[in-house]
């Protein structure tokens, strides 16, 4: 079985995640390709679209949230992505034991004995009115008869329960608003798809399709890392004659999808800068491809990156109206020229072309 190192891995991964090359994608299809976009930031899937598309347009993304093209729910791993509304539609009920089982990990000895469908019927019934609600506006609507149990508790599970999707503004460019959560039937006008027989999972099988066309290759462990659910075996079993197979310099199989793009590893990868919470990073088990151990947790804390090579070398933020880079380890000559022309371009984004000023500071520690 053929071995594909780390660089080899790393220059797919930016393929399928188009930050090898910027796309000539709407941008609705752009989320899909990517499938969805983290997004409890709502700021920042206009980066990560900026970095992935040629001339991205900010109000293409606005138009969609407000038309409903797009939506922000919880779904992979518990967290807030920006989806298209079908594959929202499509995925929801696949993910529905997932979402319960990690509320009631974090809230267990609050919710214990709490009858969960029927906190979820009169869900629905609060819901119904069509009247766009904070979280914690829906559980102290039900918190009447469960005195004992956190608004917090009762309206995480709430949400847990039952699909919604978060309104705009939140969402929209350049827009501050808190999260007022309505139905997804309310909202995109039907119900999401019902759940497939106890013996079938063809959502699954789609999601093992989707999953490595955006990532792959990869292992199952990293399926099961960038979606949080457990019963894909099944599913990854019944595309297994669709695929191929290879190996990594550990020696774990990885899957893939016969044409997808895998480059030559010598394939140039220019600068690109990441949003928090990417999933070029977060949506593996092994995150060797993309970032070395020692910065693994910059992934997971919301910290903004900077690919330089195909790999994580910088942190970057806004402060004082420009672009600030901090490298984390010695740039070259070349690098840091294109860091500060990419920062620069960056910057102009941010700012509706009123500045491109960049300042790459001192290599971290």
């Amino acid at each position: 079985m053929t071995v594909l190192g780390t660089r080899a891995l790393n220059r797919a991964t930016l393929a399928r995640q188009l930050l090898l090359d910027r796309a000539d994608l709407p941008p609705a299809a752009a989320v899909a390709h990517v499938g969805g976009l983290q997004a409890q930031e709502p700021q920042e899937p206009f980066v990560g679209l900026w970095s992935r598309l040629r001339a991205f347009d900010p109000a293409t993304l606005s138009d969609l949230v407000t038309g409903r093209g797009v939506v922000r729910t919880h779904l992979m791993r518990r967290t807030v992505h920006l989806v298209t509304a079908a594959d929202a539609l499509a995925w929801r009920a696949r993910h529905d034991p997932m979402l319960r089982q990690r509320v009631m990990g974090v809230y267990r000895r609050e919710l214990h004995g709490i009858d969960l469908d029927e906190l979820a019927a009169e869900g629905r019934e609060v819901m119904a009115d069509g009247v766009a609600r904070s979280m914690s506006e829906f559980a102290r609507a039900l918190a009447d008869r469960r005195p004992d149990v956190s608004p917090r508790a009762l309206g995480e599970m709430l949400i847990a329960l039952v699909p919604v999707v978060q309104l705009p503004p939140r969402g929209v460019w350049r827009t501050r608003a808190g999260v007022r959560n309505a139905l997804v039937s309310s909202w995109l006008g039907r119900e999401v798809d019902p759940p497939a027989p106890a013996d079938l999972d063809p959502v699954g099988e789609a999601l093992v399709r989707r999953y490595l066309a955006a990532f792959g290759p990869a292992a199952s462990a990293d399926l099961r890392a960038w979606c949080g659910l457990a019963g894909l075996p099944r599913a990854v079993a019944a595309v297994r004659a669709e695929l191929v197979s290879f190996r990594d310099e550990r020696g774990r199989e990885l899957l893939d999808l016969p044409d997808a793009p895998r480059p030559d590893p010598d394939t140039p990868a220019p600068v690109r800068f990441l949003p928090a919470f990417d999933n070029a990073l977060l949506g593996y088990d092994d995150r060797s491809r993309i970032v070395d151990d020692a910065h693994r947790g910059l992934s997971v804390a919301g910290v903004r990156v900077v690919l330089l090579d195909g790999r994580v070398g910088a942190t970057w933020g806004v402060e004082g109206g420009a672009v600030t880079v901090t490298p984390l380890r010695s740039l070259s000559r070349a690098e840091h020229a294109g860091v500060d022309e990419e920062g620069r371009a960056l910057a102009s984004f941010l700012s509706d072309g009123e500045h491109d000023r960049v300042r790459i500071g001192p290599t971290a520690g």
